[in-house]
């Protein structure tokens, strides 16, 4: 984790919602660069609707959001693609009728220079060598958690400088969720990925984590890093099963 610099993303008292209504009731949260950060919470606390806010799918009423420096607030989810950042979603994303190879080629629909692309494929199966022994195989035939590795190489092609996960362990058994979990922080470790995620799984994505945040109807709740989120008796009791 880099303490030394500015965080690469900031999200400053924000207000965000659909048409009138503010799901979102001021808002703070930051991402330094090369941290894990976790931000959990009860169904309806917002935690889907600051993912939205800061990727541009739903406007921003009151507040910023910086990223790398620059005012991002109102930035379309295109824009925010070209400025590194990239987004695996909770539902299930892969083309299922295109190949391993095809799906990460789509990571990369905005490039035009097809010996970069050929490189990061090649890194791409290097991080996830798996991926490299099904390159020919439709996506739609592979298991959840081969999709799931999918989702996040496809969404490494474009070399982000953030990774937005949206409950990464949806829909996973244990043993898979473990694995994703571990993938998640060996791309953390070995190549400095940045990630901010939402995790319905507490434990589990605070395990990994730097720092955490807890939302409620909307609001920051509780925040610090990993360990003191799980240690907090009053986490503890709401949101992880036990006091």
């Amino acid at each position: 984790m880099d303490t030394n610099h500015k965080p690469i993303l900031e999200v400053q008292d924000v207000y965000a919602g659909y048409l009138d209504f503010d799901i979102l009731k001021g808002v703070n949260l930051h991402v330094n660069p090369g941290e894990i950060v976790c931000v959990i919470g009860p169904n309806g606390a917002g935690k889907s609707t600051v993912f939205k806010a800061v990727y541009g799918f739903i406007n921003v009423r009151k507040g910023r959001v910086l990223f790398d420096g620059q005012d991002v607030t109102h930035y379309r989810p295109q824009q925010m693609l070209r400025a590194g950042i990239t987004i695996v979603p909770q539902l299930r994303s892969v083309f299922p009728q295109m190949t391993v190879l095809e799906n990460l080629e789509m990571g990369m629909f905005l490039e035009r220079d097809k010996a970069r692309v050929k490189r990061r494929i090649e890194h791409i199966f290097e991080l996830f060598p798996r991926l490299a022994e099904r390159a020919k195989q439709k996506a739609g035939t592979m298991s959840g958690g081969e999709q799931r590795m999918l989702e996040i190489g496809r969404a490494l092609m474009f070399e982000p400088k953030l990774l937005l996960m949206d409950e990464p362990s949806a829909g996973l058994a244990p043993l898979i969720t473990k694995l994703i979990f571990e993938n998640i922080k060996r791309l953390n470790r070995e190549i400095g990925l940045t990630i901010l995620m939402i995790e319905q799984n507490a434990r589990q994505g605070l395990e990994i984590s730097d720092r955490g945040y807890v939302l409620e109807l909307g609001k920051n709740s509780y925040s610090g890093s990993g360990q003191e989120l799980l240690g907090n008796p009053e986490v503890r009791r709401a949101f992880l099963g036990g006091a």
